[in-house]
Parts: structure tokens; sequence; C-alpha cells
């Protein structure tokens, strides 16, 4: 059986219908507008939800896409951090040999432009390797300078195709050189220490006379005796001197023009 209660409700819900059957037909719209109007900004909400929700949908990209787009993004940073360095490379060598070429076209001496392809890391400092060779015109005791023209030594083997080069650092090569500047016609010997640290590019200028002028700056270069090395070629400069022999002689440390750890071309004087 019905509880009072439902009994209520069931007789205010019939009555509710009887007055709304004798409403006019305007009253009755306006009603119905009014009460839809209560629930247009909920489908409004719900509309607007859907929309957003399918917009992310289509924005959003799977963590596995993103991270092989970020592998590609690694990849290609790479790739171009090693083209530019490529090409560092290439312009530094490309202005290196504009300027050898320039002072080829200077200088006085027939030379021929080599490149250093072998050292021996234990020797570095005493002989070298270079792509020319006999059928360059090549031939033992030429002169070899370095890109700006100082010394670095002279051919000791040449082959067909490449030649091996004795340079300043090793104590078998002995060069006459001269003072230049204001001790002009002070003359010795350049050799290399063979207990000298050889990274420091030092080498002995040695009997020079006992009362010698000679001061630290000047310019040391070939002399031209022996018929090997032509004179003028740049040595290097004077660090320091000491007196030997109880003073009947000086020996002048000097300061090589040439890099020898970092030589890359050599010029070679042509006979």
């Amino acid at each position: 059986m019905l509880k009072k209660s439902h009994y209520i409700i069931l007789i205010f819900v019939v009555l509710l219908v009887l007055v709304l059957l004798q409403l006019r037909g305007g009253i009755m719209g306006k009603l119905k507008l009014a009460i839809s109007g209560l629930f247009l900004p909920l489908f409004g909400l719900s509309n607007s939800t859907h929309q957003w929700l399918g917009e992310a949908k289509e924005t959003l990209v799977p963590r596995r896409e993103l991270l092989r787009q970020i592998d590609q993004l690694r990849l290609d940073n790479q790739q171009l951090q090693l083209r530019l360095a490529q090409d560092t490379q290439l312009w530094n060598e490309n202005s290196r040999l504009r300027g050898e070429v320039g002072w080829q076209r200077q200088t006085r001496w027939r030379v021929i432009l080599a490149r250093v392809i072998a050292r021996d890391p234990a020797n570095w400092w005493r002989s070298l390797e270079i792509d020319r060779g006999l059928r360059d015109g090549l031939g033992t005791n030429l002169a070899v300078l370095t890109a700006d023209g100082g010394l670095v030594g002279r051919l000791q083997n040449v082959g067909q195709t490449r030649s091996q080069v004795i340079v300043l650092g090793d104590p078998n090569l002995r060069v006459s050189a001269v003072v230049d500047g204001p001790a002009s016609g002070e003359t010795g010997i350049i050799a290399a220490n063979a207990s000298a640290a050889q990274e420091e590019g030092m080498v002995d200028l040695d009997l020079l006379s006992g009362a010698s002028n000679v001061r630290p700056g000047q310019s040391v270069v070939t002399w031209g005796a022996g018929g090997v090395f032509p004179p003028g070629i740049p040595i290097g400069k004077i660090v320091d001197t000491r007196s030997k022999e109880y003073g009947l002689s000086t020996e002048a440390r000097v300061k090589l023009a040439a890099n020898l750890s970092a030589l890359q071309e050599v010029w070679v004087m042509l006979p």
C-alpha cells in the first residue's frame, strides 16, 4: 500500500498537470523556454569539454614518437658540429696556403711546397718526412724552410715520391750563421744541444769570439759558408749569452723561428 506521503505527491503531480493543461500556448512556450534556459549552460559546457578533449587528443604526441624526434635532433646536432669543425679546418688551411703562396711570390729563391706526412714520435725534433722526391726535381742537401721562410733543416734521404728532412733539432746538423744588426759580422755555428729540452725550440750559437758583443733579441741568419744553405735565411733570435773556455769564446742560446713541433707544410729550395 502507498504511504500517505506518496498520496500527497501523486495528488500534487495530478494538479500540476491539470494546471499546465489549462495554460495558454504563449504562457506554455515561455515556461518551456525558461526551463530549457536552466539547462543550456550545462549543454554548452558539455559541448566545449568534448571539443577541447578532441583538440587535445590531436595535439598530444605519443612518448615513443617524442623520443624518436629527440634522438634525431641529437644526431642532427652532432652532424652539424662535425661539419662546422671540418669547415673551420678547411678555412684555416685555405688561409694558411694563401699566405704561403703570397710569400712564394715575394721570395728571391726558387721553392716548391711540400706537406709533412710523417714524423718519428721518439725523435720528432730531429727528422720528418715530406711528400716530395726525385720526381719533383729534389736532391740531397737542399734547404728546407717554414711556410714563412724560417730555416727548418735540409734534405738527407730523397726517394722517388718522398724525402727525409734532418731538422735543426738534430745535434748532427750544423749551420754556419751570422748575427744580424749592431753586431754585424759576428759569425758562429748553430747546433742543437743534445742534453737540452727540445720542446723549448732552442739551439746554440757557438764559436763566437770571446769579445763578442751580441745581445738578446738580435736576429740570427744563415751565413752561407759551406754551400748548403744560402745566406740570409732566418734562423731565430738570441735569448742570452755566456762566456766559455775562460773567456776565450762566447756561446749564445737562440730561439728558433721555426716551430718544429707544428709543421704542416714546408718549402724546399730547388737547385
